[in-house]
């Protein structure tokens, strides 16, 4: 069935018109971003067939690059760049939400504000939220960036960075682009490198976040900590 053929109030456009945004489905929503489906493909049924790309998962859906896209039947360049486009508006938004909490009181608070940076990344990436006394947020950094498992950390540079802010504590993150929130022995061994190293200068390791779309594992958390 053509869109045109719908009633009113089921077409998107009109729908979300009427009803609000919140009313309309992500196949819904993402209709009205494609704005066309092609012959014998209505852009609703269009809009499914990209979110099956992703097993409907929207976090899934950020990872796809523009390739992946046009391997969809009737997403071409221009399409695909939209999709990345709103999805990446959807991210800065939900980011800007969580900085807007900027004291950071446990893992809870960390993962608010590092998530929408790393979570829906397809290569690993090392990030730092460094810390005043007041446990307020100075900076939040990306420090390295590797491949699909794994990140070269160089402690020198996290330290080296921290006493430029002036922070007396820190957080450090990455995420694991496979899913898995298990922290690797690799990942044990930097983290207390990162955490002895930064005792001797008095700049205090609060935890390691390992992230994976919407779930983390928290060091300190699961006392597999370093006094």
């Amino acid at each position: 069935m053509k869109i045109k053929d719908l009633p009113d109030e089921d077409r998107p456009r009109e729908k979300l018109r009427l009803k609000g945004s919140g009313s309309l489905s992500d196949a819904e929503l993402l209709a009205i971003l494609l704005g066309t489906g092609i012959t014998g493909i209505n852009v609703i049924a269009l809009s499914h067939n990209i979110l099956k790309m992703a097993d409907n998962n929207l976090n899934e859906l950020g990872k796809k690059t523009i390739q992946d896209f046009k391997t969809i039947q009737g997403i071409g360049e221009a399409k695909a760049i939209s999709i990345i486009a709103a999805l990446e508006l959807g991210r800065r938004r939900k980011l800007a939400e969580s900085l807007e909490r900027k004291t950071i009181s446990g893992s809870t608070d960390a993962f608010a504000v590092l998530q929408p940076l790393i979570a829906d990344l397809p290569i690993e990436q090392f990030w730092c939220l460094f810390l005043n006394k007041a446990n307020k947020v100075l900076a939040i950094e990306k420090m390295f960036s590797g491949g699909v498992d794994s990140t070269v950390v160089d402690v020198r540079v996290i330290i080296k960075r921290a006493l430029e802010l002036n922070a007396t504590s820190m957080i450090v993150s990455h995420n694991h682009p496979s899913g898995n929130l298990n922290p690797s022995q690799h990942d044990i061994v930097i983290t207390k490198k990162i955490f002895e190293a930064g005792k001797i200068l008095d700049i205090k390791l609060l935890d390691h976040l390992i992230i994976a779309n919407t779930k983390f594992y928290s060091f300190a958390d699961n006392e597999l900590w370093f006094q």
